[in-house]
């Protein structure tokens, strides 16, 4: 049984930088794609990264690609998200997914490609 568990999320202030940490066990994680999602207050799911478990590929949303940088360490069985110059609206509640059999690159932006979630990990940033 796949489970992943986000952590790292706190409150900090506008500028600052934050690392989110995903922890996953239960798998070989060759040949999954390993995601990010933030939901904001009111709003749906929305793709922030992903990066493939091998080579370690990258893929951003536009807004956060200058800021936001994926790495994994594929031993320690860990995704991280190095969140800089963080806005008010990077705030939201921050997901780790994985999706075990992605098919095609445009499945890493879809949410409902992902087959196993994390509880989710609270991100605030004041102004």
């Amino acid at each position: 049984q796949v489970q992943l568990a986000e952590s790292g999320g706190r409150l900090v202030q506008a500028g600052d930088s934050l690392r989110l940490s995903c922890a996953a066990s239960g798998d070989n994680f060759d040949g999954y794609v390993m995601g990010w999602f933030r939901q904001a207050p009111g709003k749906e799911r929305d793709f922030v990264g992903a990066i493939t478990w091998i080579g370690a590929d990258v893929y951003y949303k536009e807004s956060v690609a200058e800021r936001f940088t994926l790495s994994r360490d594929n031993v320690k069985n860990m995704v991280y998200l190095q969140m800089n110059s963080l806005k008010p609206e990077d705030t939201g509640v921050y997901y780790c997914a994985a999706c075990a059999n992605p098919k095609s690159m445009s499945d890493y932006y879809r949410d409902y490609e992902y087959d196993y979630w994390g509880q989710g990990t609270q991100v605030s940033v004041s102004s």
